[in-house]
């Protein structure tokens, strides 16, 4: 499963990518608001901090318009960019303008495995199932992941599903399980996925037994 970081804070991009296992980075017109810096500086540094990956940068307006002027304004910044267009009837109808074009999409805001059919059917590179949101009004928000994901292999669609709106390790977890394609998270979700106290014990009794017993592997 690929791995992305939930932020438009270029140093937790950073340091995610020092990690050597982060695939791509996604934002949304919350985050890059509050990095405080311009969107595109800010998604194309994010795009040199990681040369590899997919970088998802958002359109805000809502008519097919000026949404079809944003995005491929947007696209033109770098060749890793990947459209980030919402859910909505103009929406899906420029996810498969830009399918058409070559032009990649990551449809967001999706809640059901329906919503998540419209995506698929328009061409979309992924499917972004929100999951936290929809636990915070006491549903199962992977019911809709796990259903999206029997989708796309039914009917072999190739959109991706990316699991987002990651509140815990558990979900990423449970992504896994479910088959999902991508998780994306924030950097704290991330880091927490190094933990465990039985790695944290048992580092700590081979590095005591280590020094008790003076031994080196570089020369002192």
């Amino acid at each position: 499963m690929k791995l992305f970081v939930d932020t438009g804070d270029i140093e937790e991009v950073r340091q995610a990518a020092d990690w050597g296992v982060l695939d791509g980075v996604t934002t949304n017109p919350t985050l890059i608001a509050k990095s405080g810096k311009q969107f595109k500086e800010t998604v194309l540094k994010i795009c040199e901090l990681v040369p590899n990956g997919a970088i998802s940068a958002e359109v805000v307006a809502t008519d097919y318009d000026t949404m079809l002027k944003e995005a491929l304004e947007v696209a033109s910044w770098h060749p890793n960019i990947v459209v980030k267009v919402p859910l909505i009837e103009p929406g899906v109808s420029l996810i498969k303008t830009l399918s058409d074009r070559g032009i990649r999409t990551n449809c967001t805001l999706v809640f059901s495995v329906s919503q998540a059919l419209l995506a698929a059917k328009a061409g979309a590179t992924f499917i972004s199932n929100f999951v936290g949101r929809v636990d915070d009004i006491s549903d199962d928000g992977m019911v809709a992941v796990r259903d999206t994901v029997d989708m796309i292999h039914t009917y072999d669609f190739k959109s991706e599903v990316l699991v987002a709106s990651v509140r815990h390790p558990l979900h990423v977890v449970q992504a896994i399980q479910a088959g999902a394609h991508i998780a994306t998270m924030p950097l704290k979700i991330m880091s927490m996925l190094f933990k465990h106290p039985l790695t944290d014990k048992g580092l700590k009794q081979f590095l005591d037994d280590w020094n008790k017993a003076g031994l080196h592997i570089l020369e002192p």
